[in-house]
């Protein structure tokens, strides 16, 4: 008897215990981190697969667009001594080793006219930015010297003097390079791997590929004259391009179609170029120095990596869908645990009874938010599939909580609270500089809130209006 006596009492504790309830909200909300953790998830698994469409459409259309050059390689002769001592003879004998080695001459000016015509290609529900770059190539070479480094002239192989170009996007080249050097004109073909330079090295420069000229005509390399270059290239790609500066002074000259760039690498445009963007495109120049690059215009036995040195343009997609989803989710402990608490102070000054599991069922339809968030946004823009998402789940909580509270005025709290709190956090998502301002101000004017109609609880245990 005194046994149902305790349960009897256990359970009119828990039903009315302020504190019971808080630990069953405070247990339910642990208990919804699971599906917020799996809708994460979901996030990144659908941003991965977007990443790989654009991939996917980078190779088969043309990757991102890096160009380093042109400049001049020259081999030369480098010699070795080693001596061998003969135990038997009691003599050493010296021996003379012959290697190649090779020698990199910048541009005195590089000049780079791009053009690109760029458009939006979709896979599917994904859709990435690729663009045709049309590109006229001019500047001049001094003649090379090779007098600091101490080789003698009969050393030098100017026969074997070529242009070269690297590129990170063979693939997406559509005219045969021809360049006019000094009157004369010169095929450029691809090279898979650069001789003289070792494999680590190499494998530095990524998937940067090279394209070099025939051999230089004999009396090209002349040093009472000018090395003027000029040559077009038309490449696809996507994504972004840039450009290393190799030239003592390189300019370059970029217009575009394209209404949403973003200028990136180590140099930005000149101030000029900023005021130039509008929805029908861009324009964008730059001017590098030596003086800015902080390398030299030559270099001797092997090129360093220099891609750090790159600056260009990336093609924006406006919008980027699952970023946003994937912020408005960090907000969802913060949704969930303010609804609950206005359940919790509704229950608590009026002597209406919610079930822990009619909490767990306003926690799962605040859930299903971001799973229709990111359904809908994959296929409508952001605020579109928001405002469906977030209509929807107030909607379906105003006509459960109806049902559950009784009280039209508890209804219209529930609608105008999470109405306010879903606008509240579209306001900070959209937000970047001032989104920890905004936010942190709503938060406090939450808590007072809160605080103000606390004051109506009877902490000592009581469920009535004090």
């Amino acid at each position: 008897m005194e046994n149902k006596k305790s349960q009897k009492g256990i359970a009119h504790w828990l039903r009315n215990s302020l504190t019971a309830r808080m630990f069953m909200i405070g247990f339910l909300i642990i208990v919804l981190i699971l599906p917020l953790t799996y809708i994460t998830f979901l996030i990144q698994e659908r941003s991965q697969r977007q990443s790989s469409v654009v991939s996917e459409v980078g190779r088969l259309w043309g990757k991102e667009v890096v160009l380093e050059g042109p400049m001049l390689r020259i081999p030369y002769k480098t010699y070795k001594k080693t001596s061998t001592y003969d135990e038997t003879t009691k003599k050493s004998t010296i021996k003379k080793e012959e290697f190649i080695t090779y020698a990199y001459f910048f541009p005195e000016t590089l000049d780079i006219d791009s053009d690109l015509n760029a458009l939006k290609k979709k896979r599917g529900i994904y859709e990435t930015s690729v663009f045709t770059a049309a590109m006229h190539i001019s500047g001049y070479f001094e003649f090379p010297d090779f007098s600091e480094q101490d080789i003698a002239e009969e050393d030098i192989l100017w026969e074997k003097a070529v242009i070269m170009i690297r590129t990170s996007n063979l693939k997406g080249i559509k005219n045969q390079i021809k360049m006019h050097f000094d009157g004369d004109t010169y095929t450029f073909r691809p090279k898979f791997k650069q001789s003289g330079v070792n494999e680590h090295h190499y494998a530095s420069y990524l998937n940067m590929n090279q394209l070099e000229s025939t051999f230089l005509k004999s009396g090209a390399l002349e040093k009472t004259k000018k090395l003027a270059f000029q040559t077009e290239m038309t490449v696809n790609g996507s994504t972004q391009i840039r450009f290393i500066p190799v030239g003592k002074e390189t300019k370059v000259h970029m217009a575009s179609n394209w209404a949403h760039p973003s200028h990136t690498g180590a140099f930005l445009p000149n101030e000029d170029s900023e005021k130039k963007e509008d929805a029908t495109g861009f324009v964008a120049n730059w001017t590098v120095y030596q003086t800015n690059r902080q390398f030299e215009k030559s270099f001797f036995g092997s090129l360093p990596d220099l891609l750090t040195f790159g600056f260009g343009t990336e093609l924006l997609v406006p919008v980027d869908e699952y970023q946003k989803s994937e912020r408005s989710t960090k907000y969802g402990y913060l949704v969930i645990s303010l609804t609950f608490l206005v359940f919790f102070l509704i229950q608590s000054i009026s002597k209406i009874n919610i079930h822990p599991f009619q909490y767990l069922l306003i926690g799962l339809a605040l859930v299903m938010f971001y799973t229709l968030l990111i359904s809908i946004s994959e296929h409508q823009n952001f605020l579109k599939a928001y405002l469906i998402s977030g209509s929807a789940v107030v909607l379906l909580i105003s006509l459960y909580s109806r049902s559950i509270l009784r009280n039209p005025k508890f209804t219209l709290l529930i609608t105008a609270s999470l109405s306010a709190l879903y606008g509240f956090i579209f306001v900070i998502i959209q937000l970047e500089n001032y989104a920890l301002l905004v936010g942190s101000v709503g938060l406090f004017l939450i808590l007072g809130m809160v605080m103000f109609a606390s004051r109506k609880i009877d902490w000592s245990g009581n469920s009535q209006l004090t």
